[in-house]
């Protein structure tokens, strides 16, 4: 039985924020380990979309300030995504006020 490639949620070209510190996990020789590759926040393109096999999901190919980086959908965030969340975060009164 052949199990159907999870559909990318992202395409290429589009803008994307780390979600999280993106580190080396030895894919930069040139890097040490754990060096923080892109912080929470870097912002960056889609340059390819791939897919991982074993793991049945879509692999982002991401270029943050000239450095391309591997990263996984729950790593990222498309910008425009989030601008919007804090647009909305800023017009919504602080909890425990009313409007």
């Amino acid at each position: 039985m052949m199990i159907e490639p999870r559909e990318p949620a992202y395409q290429w070209g589009q803008l994307v924020v780390a979600l999280v510190d993106l580190t080396n996990d030895g894919t930069f020789p040139d890097v040490p380990d754990d060096t923080v590759l892109a912080a929470i926040g870097s912002e960056g393109e889609i340059v390819q979309v791939g897919h991982h096999e074993e793991a049945n999901q879509p692999v982002y190919m991401v270029e943050f300030d000239g450095r391309v980086i591997g990263v996984l959908e729950e790593e990222i965030m498309l910008r425009q995504e989030l601008e919007a969340m804090v647009a909305q975060a800023q017009t919504r009164p602080p909890a425990g006020m009313t409007a």
